[in-house]
């Protein structure tokens, strides 16, 4: 039986750039940092207690999905909060804190410009 999403790969360009983003201004916990091949790491983040990881990294052949936004969302307990708090971190969010009848979320940018829906729960 299929118990959770063990890791989301998050096409980056330069993953040095990726790392400071996810681990100082986003908050994420760096898990593993190791060589993948001549060009690329491995790098494994733990989002807060969640057992689903992200993984910085671009297949190769795979250079046109960096920027592409990222289909899903990510869960927080309140938006406003969060957006304030991560803005404060010199994130930018292209969508702020915004209520619709099934719930509040924002629309935050990575480094390499793919987007993150952020959804309360």
């Amino acid at each position: 039986m299929i118990t959770h999403v063990k890791f989301v790969s998050i096409p980056t360009s330069d993953q040095d750039r990726a790392l400071a983003f996810w681990t100082e201004k986003v908050g994420f916990t760096l898990m593993s940092d190791q060589p993948f091949d001549d060009s690329q790491r491995w790098i494994e983040l733990a989002v807060g207690n969640s057992p689903t990881r992200f993984v910085l990294f671009t297949p190769e052949g795979q250079a046109e999905r960096i920027g592409s936004f990222f289909n899903g969302a990510l869960a927080c307990d309140d938006v406003e909060a969060t957006h304030r708090q991560l803005s404060a971190r010199g994130v930018e969010f292209v969508t702020p804190p915004t209520k619709q009848h099934w719930g509040s979320f924002a629309i935050f940018r990575d480094p390499d410009g793919n987007q993150f829906v952020l959804s309360q729960r």
